[in-house]
């Protein structure tokens, strides 16, 4: 439900929502730079996949690299302010630069690591290596 208010002052927000997202976006503007996109990861008999949420952005915004184990997954998604046509009065989504970083086990193969990117996901699919076994079995005395 939005409160209305009557008043035609132009600074005044006319509804409560109106002036909870000017005080968000002009408020809180160092924080447009900071782009945290969310990630599932999930595992399979034979792989890891990590899933991460990057809408907006193409193939070639997205960067992948692997070193020494960590998998870290940057990229940016950019803002056209310059736009002139536009006149923004909310901006709720995300923009700036963004870096996850995941540890990755001794158990994997990392020369046949995939990923992919589809209506707005990106897919990365980290196949585990059968001749490494993390589970071992341990007696007591």
């Amino acid at each position: 439900m939005n409160t209305v208010r009557k008043n035609s002052d132009w600074f005044v927000p006319a509804t409560i929502d109106r002036f909870v997202d000017r005080f968000m976006n002009e408020s809180l503007e160092e924080s447009k730079s900071a782009f945290t996109p969310r990630a599932d990861v999930a595992e399979t008999d034979s792989a890891f996949e990590i899933q991460v949420a990057v809408p907006g952005l193409n193939k070639k915004d997205i960067s992948i690299d692997l070193k020494d184990g960590l998998l870290t997954i940057s990229g940016e998604r950019k803002f056209d302010k310059d736009n002139q046509e536009k006149n923004f009065y909310s901006v709720q989504t995300q923009y700036g630069t963004f870096k996850k970083a995941f540890q990755l086990p001794d158990s994997v193969v990392e020369d046949k690591i995939e990923a992919s990117y589809e209506n707005g996901i990106l897919c990365v699919v980290i196949p585990k290596d059968e001749t490494k076994k993390l589970v071992s079995k341990i007696t007591v005395k």
